[in-house]
């Protein structure tokens, strides 16, 4: 099957089977329906949507990262390419017979990933292998828009998925790809349309702002402009539906996210955290769904 190729904080694999529950009970029969993905980060939606639903008209992806995008046109238009370049890397890693050594090795490769000007395969190979190198498979980047995680300690990981990487550019080969603000989708919606947005999440608490997926910072203020924007899609008759944290269920007086979708329908999922550098803070929260239907 086709799945994620990177690990990505906040992916949706383990929250497929709820949202199955809550898509529109109609997208099976609708014909030839757009879908539109304006934050698409790791894609487990993504490829879980369009191996169930075959009648998907058109499929358009965006995200503000530029590296993920170019991984996932890459990924599409020369996995060969990538595939050659991602064995080289495994082997040279592989071939440190120590810890001290493949540290360097990772150091190496992100200081070349960050500071060298690389043609768009050999920087896939590099986007990828930091991913399966570095701490907890995190991807973050500082203001300047240099990936910043340490290296992970892991002996022997896969760094080369050629199966994965060959059944995703097949299932992506008619997917439009775009890079830029999420705003850029208005154009491609109409109302045979279902949106699924899953922007940066608000921090439920001042010390886990986790939300440098880029070097664009989404605050509230971003937060309140994306309600804005949903709102206005809405009227479009398109179908929508929107991730983030619940920041009511770890603070009752927080209602921010009940005070913008408040027009909507808010679901709540129970989700595990993975990604986290202190382990007793891993575990199960819940999150909010938004909807318009």
């Amino acid at each position: 099957m086709a799945k994620p190729f990177i690990k990505w904080a906040g992916g949706k694999t383990q929250l497929l089977t709820q949202f199955e529950n809550i898509l529109p009970h109609n997208l099976e029969e609708a014909e030839h329906f757009t879908y539109i993905e304006p934050f698409v980060g790791g894609g487990a939606m993504l490829f879980h949507m369009l191996q169930k639903y075959t009648n998907i008209g058109r499929v358009i992806i965006n995200d503000i990262n530029p590296n993920l995008i170019t991984a996932y046109r890459v990924i599409r238009d020369t996995p060969e390419r990538l595939i050659t370049d991602l064995k080289m890397l495994q082997r040279e890693f592989r071939q440190n017979s120590n810890e001290e050594a493949r540290k360097e090795y990772f150091l190496r490769i992100r200081k070349s990933y960050n500071e060298d000007t690389h043609n768009d395969v050999t920087n896939t190979a590099m986007f990828i292998f930091l991913n399966r190198t570095c701490f907890n498979g995190l991807y973050r980047v500082n203001s300047k828009g240099y990936f910043n995680v340490p290296f992970g300690k892991y002996t022997n990981p896969t760094i080369c998925d050629e199966e994965l990487l060959l059944e995703d550019s097949k299932i992506l080969q008619n997917v439009e790809i775009l890079c830029g603000d999420y705003t850029l989708i208005e154009r491609y919606v109409d109302n045979n349309t279902f949106i699924y947005f899953d922007p940066p999440y608000r921090p439920l608490s001042t010390t886990s702002s986790f939300t440098s997926y880029s070097k664009e910072n989404f605050d509230d203020t971003e937060q309140t402009r994306l309600a804005h924007f949903f709102a206005r899609l809405s009227r479009y008759g398109c179908k929508m539906m929107l991730s983030n944290s619940d920041c009511c269920a770890q603070n009752p007086n927080d209602t921010f996210f009940e005070n913008l979708y408040g027009n909507f329908i808010i679901d709540k999922v129970h989700a595990s955290r993975f990604v986290n550098a202190i382990p007793s803070k891993r575990g199960k929260l819940t999150e909010i769904l938004v909807r318009n239907y």
